[in-house]
């Protein structure tokens, strides 16, 4: 594709977020694509085949385990086997709702950049590819974290194995070691409840895990989203709703207690080249497994100049406070399923009143 394809919505991202968007956008109207023609919506998605981060998770992760997990508008996830594995499940699922509702998904397509065409607010954004560019009168991006996993720097150095989570594959590799597991979140809680059932596990964290043992419920769920939604708003750092909500008694935990791997050691001071530190006490460990989270996947939009002050990408609901063409969707207080969800129809019926209601593709 070497020139411009016009069209009025371009949504980057095919997981949860994207495709709920997607969905929310047919059903007010908007068409799908057409080489021929101008307008409608396209979704764009850099993945060569449907699942979004699900595709890329460990083979270990069970949909018993996983950490809550919300259908599709209109297509309910049939009940799967709580035996099997989420990166086939939710792909598979994700690959049968793209084409039950016949989503215009172009894959796979890497954006590399979105600029405005002209510095006039109404203008159209460019949306580069690596594959050409499209032409669009506003953007959804919906592309979660997956692909921006954080390491923090400490000092020293490790010999032995590292990797963070997102190159986690299961405990398979860890038999028979001492495994340290840095993170408080569910994802080092899934780590500890497989490694600790064929290793030694060693837990540590920056900051005091917070537990929450009370039920999750709605009034619960509104505060925790306020909390992370306040932080957006300002245009500050994102924090994930799951550092916010606290850890409860999953069966991955569940699982990690009964392990008895849920000893939480404050966090070292430095690597060593057989472990690590805590001033002279030096503890040997085979391998070092970072559960430390991931950062918002928005490099892209760097030419639009949305961050703030503060760091961060300021909204107001789902769409960029910067510039009303642009709405991020499950970033923020909408990473979760139940959110991306939400964030999608919020966003699409907010680009409805910007751009009004869709008129018929023109051929």
């Amino acid at each position: 594709m070497g020139t411009d394809l016009r069209v009025d919505v371009v949504v980057v991202g095919a997981g949860q977020a994207g495709l709920s968007a997607a969905y929310h956008l047919g059903r007010r109207g908007f068409a799908p694509y057409r080489a021929d023609a101008d307008g409608g919506f396209v979704v764009l998605d850099a993945d060569a085949a449907p699942g979004g981060a699900w595709a890329h998770r460990s083979p270990s992760l069970r949909m018993a385990t996983v950490h809550g997990f919300h259908d599709l508008p209109d297509f309910e996830l049939p009940v799967p086997d709580p035996d099997a594995p989420a990166r086939e499940v939710v792909p598979g699922y994700f690959a049968a709702y793209e084409a039950r509702h016949a989503l215009p998904v172009v894959r796979p397509v890497t954006v590399r950049a979105v600029r405005s065409e002209s510095e006039r607010p109404d203008s159209r954004l460019l949306v580069g590819t690596d594959s050409g560019t499209w032409s669009t009168r506003a953007l959804i991006n919906a592309t979660g974290t997956w692909t921006r996993p954080f390491l923090p720097h400490y000092p020293g150095h490790f010999a032995g194995r590292q990797l963070h989570y997102a190159e986690y594959r299961g405990p398979e590799e860890f038999a028979g070691r001492r495994v340290l597991v840095v993170g408080g979140g569910a994802s080092a809680i899934q780590v500890l409840s497989e490694v600790a059932a064929v290793g030694e596990t060693v837990w540590v964290t920056r900051t005091p895990p917070v537990y929450h043992d009370g039920p999750f419920t709605p009034e619960f769920g509104r505060a925790v989203v306020a909390q992370v939604e306040e932080r957006v708003r300002q245009g500050l750092p994102v924090r994930s709703v799951v550092s916010v909500t606290g850890l409860g008694p999953s069966v991955a935990y569940r699982r990690a207690e009964a392990l008895g791997a849920l000893h939480r050691r404050p966090m070292f001071d430095r690597l060593t080249e057989h472990g690590v530190a805590w001033g002279d006490e030096e503890l040997p460990v085979d391998a070092v497994i970072w559960a430390t989270g991931f950062r918002p996947e928005v490099g892209h939009l760097a030419p639009l100049g949305l961050r703030s002050p503060g760091g961060g990408i300021a909204l107001t609901g789902t769409r960029a406070t910067a510039d009303a063409r642009v709405h991020l969707v499950g970033y923020g207080p909408s990473a979760s399923t139940i959110g991306a969800n939400r964030a999608g129809r919020s966003a699409v019926n907010d680009l409805v009143r910007l751009l009004g209601e869709p008129a018929a593709v023109l051929v």
